[in-house]
């Protein structure tokens, strides 16, 4: 055991929330002239059981031509406020000084800033100059257990000292109104706005970090990921990756579980990425559970729709506040581009 534990967990999201059946109707008059078969990839929106999501602007905000820097700008304005917000809220739960801290790491891919988004927020926060700082780019949906990883790493370095881990995702600037793709079409149907932070360090209480495992396929660049244009982030899509669950998580699962010496069966609870309802479906096959195994995960999804690497600390911090976690291990598992699965292991007393 690392004596590595989570202190405290927060959130944040935009103030303009949109229903489903509300952002199905603003994508069918956008699209509804230049697209063929509209009607039919519209029924994405009827099968991914989300109800709401949060946006960084009214919907009629993203009816009009951006360029990258317009919505660049929306993504530094957003995600340095959620973070904020997030962050200070998971240091009160952790009733740690920010004098205290000795690391902060951050994960986010929807957006960029040179300044990196950490230095704004180790100054604002009051935390030492000299504190050490991991800025995260490109995991995407992966980011939020990588990046909870790595900061559990770093307070270990750091001999114990709280270290701060914010992801932060506005995937709402990465919305391209003239791109016409079927990826598009999902992005659209999918994604929202949302930031999430941990405290993690040497405490007594919490849940702990027993260890991390990061598995990395061949060849798979293509299922997952951004292209960089003149308007901004293209998202990609290529391929089944439900299909990718049922496939390969069985196998990975079990090299996790063998490099930290337990089994499948040692595992009561999991906190899963809600990648989308079809992902989370193969993911409970895989693990011989139920929708009432993920019933957290589901219920992100539901109210927030899939907000990239912040996801799975939503899902994390209702688990915790509602003390939805089991006494013994737990497990965090996301998928992101490379492709790759990142696996994070806990432990409850």
């Amino acid at each position: 055991m690392t004596g590595i534990r989570i202190q405290g967990v927060g959130t944040a999201v935009p103030e303009h929330v949109c229903d489903q059946d509300y952002v199905r109707k603003v994508v069918e008059n956008l699209f509804s002239e230049r697209v063929e078969n509209l009607e039919r990839l519209l029924k994405v929106f009827d099968h991914l059981h989300i109800e709401q999501r949060y946006i960084a602007r009214e919907p009629e905000w993203y009816r009009q031509d951006r360029g990258f820097g317009e919505t660049n700008d929306l993504f530094i304005e957003t995600a340095t406020k959620l973070s904020m917000d997030a962050a200070r809220q998971a240091i009160a739960r952790a009733s740690v000084k920010a004098e205290a801290f000795g690391g902060i790491v951050v994960a986010s891919t929807t957006g960029m800033m040179t300044p990196s988004l950490e230095a704004y927020l180790a100054q604002e926060l009051g935390m030492p100059m000299d504190v050490t700082r991991m800025p995260l780019f490109g995991l995407g949906c992966a980011g939020g257990v990588a990046g909870l990883a790595r900061a559990a790493e770093l307070s270990t370095i750091k001999d114990g000292a709280p270290v701060l881990f914010v992801a932060v995702e506005i995937c709402s600037a990465t919305f391209q109104r003239n791109d016409l793709s079927k990826s598009n079409l999902v992005g659209t149907s999918i994604f929202g706005d949302g930031a999430a932070a941990v405290v993690v360090g040497r405490a007594e209480i919490g849940p702990e970090v027993v260890g991390s495992y990061h598995r990395l396929f061949p060849d798979t660049y293509d299922i997952m990921g951004w292209d960089f244009i003149d308007t901004g982030m293209k998202v990609r899509f290529s391929r089944d990756i439900p299909h990718f669950v049922r496939t390969h998580l069985p196998g990975v699962l079990e090299e996790a579980c063998a490099s930290w010496s337990i089994s499948r069966e040692e595992i009561a609870s999991f906190i899963t990425h809600p990648g989308g309802a079809k992902v989370l479906e193969a993911f409970a096959e895989v693990i011989g559970g139920d929708q009432r195994t993920l019933a957290a995960s589901h219920e992100i999804l539901r109210l927030h729709g899939n907000m990239s690497s912040a996801s799975i600390l939503f899902v994390l911090e209702k688990m915790v506040e509602n003390h939805e976690l089991q006494s013994g291990h737990g497990l965090m598992s996301a998928l992101g581009p490379g492709f790759s699965s990142d696996q994070l292991l806990l432990h409850n007393p």
